[in-house]
Order: structure tokens, then C-alpha cells, then sequence
């Protein structure tokens, strides 16, 4: 099955409502090969230090990382840095890939 984040993030932009910032928490390579389109990427080792610097609290932000695991990671160390609207892109750039949506 989809994922329905992924598919219902796709729609959204579609439609032209960017409020909210996509994370991708994977290394440098990894982005460089191959990204969802406007991911910001902050890998999952610098996440903590870097998120209060950079985005605001209350944005809704998506992660998607090397694995499920990974940005499961990424979405509680957010949580805990007191990110409110933190939600996990499940089967990450293959699941948004499956639902048509754009990369670099």
C-alpha cells in the first residue's frame, strides 16, 4: 500500500500550500544521489544541534531518512527539542518516489 503521508504531501504541494519544511536525515552522499525535491538536509547526527537554529518550532516538518528507523529517530529527537508538528515520510524516498513525486 502507499504510503499515505508521502501521497498526501505530494497533493499538498501540488496545490500549492509549501507551509512546511521536508528533512531529509540521511548522510551527504546519500542526498546527493538522490532527494525529494526542496528536502532540507540536516543528517541525523547534526538533527539536534541544528533544528532550534534553523526551524520554527510550530512548522510542520516531514522526515524521511535511510530507513524507517532512522527518521522514526529523527521525529523523537525533534519531539524532544520541542518540535510540535513533526511527522515521518514512511518507506522514505522509495515511498515517494511509488507515488509520483518529484526528486533531484
Amino acid at each position: 500500500m502507499l504510503d499515505s503521508v508521502a501521497h498526501d504531501l505530494k497533493s499538498r504541494l501540488e496545490l500549492g500550500q509549501p507551509g512546511f519544511t521536508i528533512l531529509d536525515v540521511r548522510d551527504r552522499q546519500s542526498y546527493n544521489s538522490g532527494h525529494i525535491t526542496g528536502a532540507v538536509p540536516i543528517p541525523l547526527a547534526d538533527l539536534a544541534s541544528r533544528a532550534k537554529s534553523c526551524l520554527h518550532t510550530k512548522r510542520e516538518i516531514y522526515i524521511y531518512g535511510e530507513s524507517d528507523e532512522q527518521a522514526n529517530q529523527a521525529v523523537n529527537a525533534l519531539r524532544e527539542a520541542g518540535f510540535v508538528h513533526v511527522t515521518e515520510i514512511k518507506g522514505g524516498l522509495a515511498a515517494w518516489k511509488s507515488v509520483g513525486g518529484a526528486t533531484d
